[in-house]
């Protein structure tokens, strides 16, 4: 397949938040589809049957595990509205509370969660916000109870990075955020395809998402660190037992992953945009080729590993993903839902299950709060969206 530029959305779709919510269970067949780009546009490569690389080969699911074929989500309340460009959410659950990242804005935010109060921690310095670059994914450290370092991916002016800074809440609001350490520098960097997402594995490893900045060939590169899943030490170095020696590079073939999560056997998931037929939900294999530029969605090449499940880049271009009630959850961009993918093993247990098209706007980020609730944040305020009074908001939902 030769690469293609992404199209720029050019049709905005006026919403009626105040009709009911569209609870669209939009049988996409896994295997079906058409396309569209938005990127945040589109996001992904994928393809293939099995990987070399692989430190084994993916599980099967027992029946006995799955999750039901139909789930149910439902808004609890709006905890707090008017955020700006918000990208990352780390919850901070010992306070009862939330930190939230302005894209634009490059500062995090507290915000409480039981009054929905927001207080500035501070601005992280270096954030050279421009196109879909900026302040992007945050995450407390695997020791946050004892070291109290929050981590930030962001792009500089020359490039894509990942820091870590002291966060000290008994200091005035502003000034709660101490000096940033660079751990990781040399991600390459675009107006779009930036990557951005960290999260801390239940190896207590570090891992974030990078894109190939519209270089597809970067994405084949294992030399590069764009278009990869990144895999380090707490301190950015190659986490042992890497699957391509001395180096940070975990999975690769990626166009622009902006999702990641574990589920309850510790197998990692993540979400890939696509370009302009479809985006994708991924099983992770350590060394595995997920086949940017080459494929786009499933294939017949049994050297790129297939997408668990794909879609229309129009009904999807996700980026945040969180595991609940055995199922993924996928918040859409272009398509403006949140996507149910119900497991069984390493397969989908029945075709994915939409929730609140149209209704909410623009879904950028979601994160489990424990057992059937979820904490889902909007992005209407991207330079994508159509802000409505109260826009960027986090709900709070009740998940089945």
């Amino acid at each position: 397949m030769n690469s293609r530029t992404c199209r720029v959305e050019g049709i905005l779709i006026v919403r009626h938040r105040a009709v009911t919510a569209v609870l669209a269970a939009a049988a996409l067949l896994l295997t079906a589809g058409c396309s569209s780009g938005d990127d945040e546009k589109g996001g992904g490569s994928s393809a293939g049957a099995s990987d070399p690389g692989a430190s084994a080969p993916p599980s099967r699911g027992k029946g006995e595990d799955a999750a039901p074929a139909k789930g149910s989500a439902k808004v609890v309340r709006t905890v707090t509205e008017g955020l700006n460009s918000p990208w990352g959410l780390a919850p901070l659950p010992e306070e009862d509370a939330l930190l939230v990242s302005s894209r634009d804005e490059g500062t995090i935010l507290r915000v409480d969660t039981k009054t929905g109060k927001k207080t500035e921690l501070g601005t992280v310095p270096g954030v050279s916000p421009a196109g879909e670059g900026g302040l992007l994914g945050i995450v407390l450290s695997s020791e946050y109870a004892s070291d109290h370092m929050v981590y930030a991916y962001f792009t500089s002016a020359s490039d894509n990075r990942i820091v870590r800074m002291p966060y000290d809440p008994k200091k005035p609001a502003g000034r709660q955020l101490g000096a940033p350490d660079i751990i990781l520098r040399g991600i390459p960097k675009g107006t779009n395809h930036n990557g951005g997402r960290l999260a801390f594995g239940p190896d207590k490893m570090l891992y974030a998402t990078t894109g190939e900045r519209y270089e597809g060939p970067l994405a084949q590169d294992k030399k590069s660190l764009g278009g990869k899943i990144l895999r380090m030490t707490p301190e950015g170095e190659p986490a042992p037992g890497n699957p391509f020696g001395d180096s940070p590079v975990y999975s690769y073939g990626h166009r622009n992953v902006q999702g990641l999560a574990w589920d309850g056997k510790q197998r990692l998931w993540a979400s890939e945009f696509g370009q302009d037929t479809w985006d994708e939900l991924n099983q992770i294999r350590p060394g595995g080729n997920y086949g940017w530029p080459e494929v786009e969605g499933k294939s017949d090449d049994s050297q790129y590993i297939n997408p668990v499940a794909q879609w229309p880049v129009a009904d999807s271009s996700p980026s945040g993903i969180a595991i609940a009630e055995g199922s993924v959850w996928m918040a859409g961009l272009r398509g403006k839902r949140l996507w149910r993918i119900p497991l069984d093993g390493t397969t989908a247990a029945a075709a994915p299950q939409a929730f609140f098209e149209d209704v909410h706007g623009r879904l950028r980020t979601v994160v489990s709060a424990g057992g059937d609730k979820m904490w889902l944040m909007t992005s209407e305020t991207d330079g994508r969206g159509t802000p409505e009074s109260g826009d960027d908001k986090i709900l709070e939902l009740e998940v089945k």
